[in-house]
C-alpha cells in the first residue's frame, strides 16, 4: 500500500518503505524529498508560481555540472498525463558508478517545481518506473494545472 503525502501545497503517492523528508532546497525553498532503501531518491523543490521552470532545472544542471565534471546531459520532453515537462537527463561518475539524475521543470496552480530524481544506473534501471508513478501520482492531484 503506498504512503500519501499532502503538504507544502502538493499531493503524491510513494512507496510505503521510503523515507519522507521535509527540508529547505538551497536558494530555501521548501522541500520533501523520499529515499529509497538503497538510496536512490525523489526530490521536489517549490518555489514561486512565477518562478520560471526552464530556468530552475538549467540552474540545478549547472550546479550538477560544476560538482561532477565528467558528465553528459542532454535535453529531454517527457509527457506525464498529457502535459510536457522539460528538463535534462544528466549522466555523472560518483565513486566508481555511473548514475543517472532526471532534472525536470514544470508549474502547478500553486507552485513552481523542480524535481530530481537520481540513482545508481543498476538501480535507476529497476526504480525508473517507481519515480515516474510518484511523479504521475503529483500531476494527477487536483492542484496540478496544465502549464
Amino acid at each position: 500500500m503506498p504512503s500519501k503525502y499532502d503538504n507544502l501545497g502538493v499531493r503524491f503517492l510513494y512507496p510505503d518503505n521510503w523515507v519522507l523528508d521535509e527540508e529547505n532546497a538551497p536558494g530555501g525553498s521548501p522541500s520533501v524529498t523520499v529515499q529509497s532503501p538503497g538510496g536512490a531518491f525523489w526530490s521536489l523543490a517549490i518555489h514561486s508560481p512565477t518562478t520560471d521552470p526552464g530556468e530552475l532545472a538549467e540552474a540545478a544542471l549547472t550546479a550538477l555540472q560544476a560538482e561532477y565534471q565528467d558528465s553528459e546531459a542532454e535535453p529531454v520532453t517527457e509527457r506525464i498525463n498529457g502535459r510536457a515537462i522539460d528538463g535534462f537527463d544528466f549522466h555523472f561518475f560518483y565513486l566508481d558508478f555511473v548514475n543517472t539524475a532526471l532534472i525536470r521543470g514544470f508549474r502547478t496552480d500553486t507552485a513552481c517545481c523542480l524535481l530530481l530524481c537520481q540513482a545508481e544506473d543498476r538501480e535507476f534501471e529497476e526504480l525508473g518506473a517507481v519515480f515516474r508513478a510518484i511523479t504521475t501520482s503529483l500531476l494527477s492531484s487536483p492542484d496540478a494545472d496544465d502549464a
